[in-house]
């Protein structure tokens, strides 16, 4: 099937007619479907329609809008099972996570409906009498999305839906590798009432669209999720154009176990960080700071849980880890596993990758990798791989072990394992991480909850949570004088 851009409320082929193929990961040999390759021409008519639209859907009012993202949201819980089905094939993860993604995109849906009723600013005391202040939100304009692929559908619906509700309108350019759950969405809009132009799809590769999309002059605020390296592309680039950007990209993201922790807890936690969506998260666990104390029984259960996971097709419900993105992904985990074997580092348990870990699938899969005794400045340690490799290490007082976990370039997500209250709380305001859990993985955020990092993680706009709105509006300042005369503001409040 040919699967084509959605713009304007209707679907269109890219203007030089070109498309590319979609390969299920798990299924290297099979085509999912074709999408359309556009480019520069495809991106501007895009945002043109985008820029049309939004003159009239910033002045829908709000609730009204809102209660079109509520009718998105019951569609998408009407189709759950059929959409995690279609992402599973597209980007490989299992089918319980596919169905938690869709869930993400539910829960951000729902929660923005309701934003509709709740756009608030803030009316404050004038300091001269007979003066009226307030603030509003007003929306942007067009917003240029660019997703990434390892959550298909709960990342554009983290952008997209407060972004719509709060009178933007949007031009999403997804990521090569899952544009299918990005088309899906058009869908679900286009049969919730959602108006022509809101809400544009175009699929195409960065260079082609995605940077289009960055240096279009209607396009009024950048929203990307996706690695570092594109970030800082994405970044230089609007502040070249004086335009605004939110970015969230990777993490290095550490589990400190301490020695009075649930051992049994703890090591569910890191495999489930490390290992579920094959380790390409950017909160997945890839660091992990051990007491000294417990090392060996860590391990130990560490390894013998890793080795019981099974590798396959996420479409069949005993597998626990499907294969990685592409092939480019399985170069990248193999290089620095090479890499660490070279510096003398060997793996406790994988380590290799298995084209076919059974007779159904042949695909890019990587054996759940650990390492143990890394160095906290080892490459390991300090550079975002995204796959499922793990590096282990020890430390001796808790000092020590906060001084690990912030010892790295990015800032996105931690946790601690510890049954120490004190500690829990000291570890909460010394993280130096965007998130924070205790007792709990690295991964698992919620969406009520603001979401992103500092340092090399982002640049500071969070995407959902109380904040979600602020990210896709400005800040309007608003003053009725009715005293019937020009007051001067600080130079007539004399004291």
């Amino acid at each position: 099937m040919i699967y084509k851009n959605y713009i304007n409320g209707v679907w269109l082929d890219a203007s030089k007619g070109n498309t590319f193929k979609n390969i299920d990961p798990a299924h290297t040999d099979k085509v999912i479907s074709e999408f359309q390759d556009s480019d520069e021409v495809d991106i501007n008519f895009a945002v043109e329609v985008a820029h049309n639209a939004f003159k009239f859907w910033k002045n829908t009012p709000a609730p009204k809008r809102g209660e079109i993202m509520f009718k998105a949201a019951a569609i998408l819980e009407r189709d759950k099972e059929c959409i995690a089905k279609g992402m599973t094939q597209e980007m490989g993860k299992t089918l319980a996570e596919t169905r938690g993604d869709v869930q993400e995109a539910i829960d951000m849906a729902y929660y923005a409906a309701g934003e509709g009723r709740r756009m608030a600013g803030e009316v404050v005391p004038s300091e001269l009498e007979n003066k009226w202040c307030m603030s509003k939100k007003e929306p942007i304009g067009v917003i240029g999305a660019i997703t990434p692929w390892n959550f298909p559908i709960a990342i554009p619906s983290w952008k997209a839906f407060p972004a719509l509700v709060a009178g933007n309108t949007m031009v999403i350019k997804p990521a090569e590798d899952t544009p299918w759950s990005v088309c899906k969405l058009a869908e679900v809009f286009h049969e919730a009432g959602l108006p022509a132009g809101v809400f544009n799809v175009v699929t195409g590769y960065g260079t082609t669209a995605g940077f289009p999309l960055i240096t279009n002059p209607k396009v009024k605020m950048i929203s990307f999720t996706g690695s570092t390296a594109t970030g800082k592309i994405v970044s230089t680039t609007c502040a070249s154009y004086m335009k605004p950007f939110s970015l969230e990209m990777g993490g290095k993201n550490g589990i400190v176990v301490m020695e009075d922790a649930d051992i049994d807890l703890a090591v569910e936690g890191v495999v489930w960080g490390a290992f579920g969506t094959t380790g390409q998260r950017c909160t997945a666990t890839s660091r992990v700071l051990v007491h000294i104390d417990i090392h060996d029984e860590f391990i130990e259960k560490l390894v013998a849980k890793t080795e019981k996971l099974k590798l396959g097709c996420g479409l069949n419900s005993e597998i626990d880890v499907g294969p990685l993105i592409n092939e480019k992904a399985l170069k990248k985990v193999r290089g620095y596993v090479t890499d660490a074997t070279h510096r003398g580092l060997r793996p406790l348990v994988g380590g290799y990758e298995i084209e076919s870990p059974n007779d159904d699938v042949n695909g890019w899969f990587y054996q759940p990798t650990i390492f143990d005794n890394v160095d906290i400045n080892d490459t390991l340690m300090q550079e975002e791989i995204f796959g499922p490799v793990v590096a282990v290490t020890t430390f001796n007082n808790t000092n020590e072990a906060i001084w690990m976990v912030n010892n790295t370039g990015y800032g996105l997500s931690s946790a601690l394992y510890t049954q120490d209250v004190n500690l829990a709380f000291r570890f909460l305001n010394e993280a130096e991480t965007g998130m924070v859990y205790v007792n709990a993985s690295t991964i698992g955020a919620e969406i009520q909850l603001p979401f992103g990092g500092i340092k090399g993680t982002g640049n500071g706009h969070r995407d959902a949570g109380s904040s979600m709105i602020d990210n896709c509006t400005e800040n309007k300042s608003c003053m009725v004088d009715y005293s019937g005369k020009v007051q001067k503001a600080q130079i007539d409040n004399v004291s």
